[in-house]
């Protein structure tokens, strides 16, 4: 267990450019305000605006467990604007994170091979 990463890209749907932008500063503020275990939550666009990668780290599994809680509702709210592309979850995650990713698509589950 330890540190996770994750990394995400969305395709933002037609004409809601905008809408992203503003719920992900809704995000950022959640996570500067209530995820102390959140080491990184950065965002980065292509050229056009069409689609956009988030890195994050977490200190821990419990970290990520919580910033999921808080984001909740948000969360839901911009991925009905968004297709995932791809999404990766690197780390070893507890048990729970697992279960919760048992079956899914998007995001795959990557653990270390060996650590330094």
């Amino acid at each position: 267990m330890g540190e996770l990463q994750g990394v995400a890209r969305f395709r933002i749907h037609d004409g809601k450019l905008d809408e992203f932008k503003r719920l992900s500063a809704e995000a950022r503020e959640i996570v500067r305000t209530k995820d102390p275990g959140t080491l990184q939550y950065d965002l980065y666009f292509n050229d056009d605006g069409s689609e956009c990668m988030v890195l994050e780290r977490f200190e821990d599994s419990e970290a990520l467990i919580a910033h999921a809680a808080n984001l909740g509702e948000l969360s839901e709210a911009i991925l009905s604007i968004v297709d995932v592309v791809h999404g990766e979850l690197l780390g070893d995650p507890n048990e729970e994170i697992r279960a919760n990713l048992a079956g899914m698509e998007v995001p795959q589950l990557f653990t270390p091979y060996q650590s330094l």
